[in-house]
């Protein structure tokens, strides 16, 4: 016989409950609403879906406390309540990572590649943003923007060969890093959506998540994110 929404509704409630207390590791007893508060400053998707808990959150006490008799229920949520909430449950007990949805093999360059041989990549390759390495080492990010704003620093020049200009010259004329931002292959895919918003509330939006096993720079790239990248998974 097919659960009914309320039996479905409580199972992932008390999932969700017990995951959050888990996450603020309190030996005491904390109320639900307590434990949003709590676990809610280091956990994104808390915070996402921060006003949905706390409806589910009156919506249980609704069933629970106001019951005659265990099978009778006052309020039997609608399933697109029970959808949402057995959602959320599996987002905080099995969260999607970054690793896992836009782990690729990354085209990097090197430091001394010209332009032209760039642009002919990008052209062919459809390249959106361009990992530069110096020695083996993590260089920069070279953009859009950072190749606009060497052309706007140059364009009193003569000429300006692009089969001599160098990664190395246009690196200048980035951000000195403020666009990129790198995160370990098991960060969450929530994680990842707060750290584009937090970077567009702050003034410095990000253009790229770089994407390495521990989130280090000294390791070997496995992906990249864009914002653009997110908005097409949702």
């Amino acid at each position: 016989m097919d659960k009914r929404n309320s039996e479905r509704f409580l199972i992932a409630f008390n999932k969700i409950e017990k995951i959050m207390k888990g996450m603020i590791d309190r030996k005491d007893h904390v109320s639900f609403f307590t434990a949003i508060d709590l676990s809610k400053k280091e956990h994104a998707a808390i915070r996402k879906y921060e006003d949905d808990l706390r409806e589910f959150g009156d919506l249980r006490n609704a069933i629970i406390h106001h019951r005659t008799e265990p099978e009778y229920v006052i309020a039997e949520p609608h399933t697109e309540i029970v959808e949402m909430i057995e959602h959320i449950e599996s987002l905080l007990s099995q969260p999607v990572t970054v690793g896992t949805s836009f782990a690729r093999k990354v085209h990097v360059f090197s430091s001394d590649d010209t332009l032209s041989n760039v642009l002919r990549m990008v052209r062919d390759k459809k390249f959106k943003h361009i990992p530069v390495y110096r020695n083996g080492e993590f260089s920069g990010l070279l953009t859009a923007s950072g190749i606009l704003r060497w052309l706007a620093a140059t364009v009193e020049e003569e000429s300006i060969s692009r089969e001599i200009t160098t990664m190395d010259d246009i690196l200048k004329f980035e951000k000195n890093g403020n666009t990129y931002r790198f995160i370990a292959s098991n960060t969450p895919v929530y994680e990842a959506e707060e750290i584009f918003k937090n970077s567009v509330l702050s003034g410095h939006m990000l253009e790229a998540l770089l994407i390495t096993r521990n989130g280090k720079r000294d390791e070997t790239l496995t992906g990249i994110i864009t914002p653009i990248d997110l908005i097409q998974t949702e």
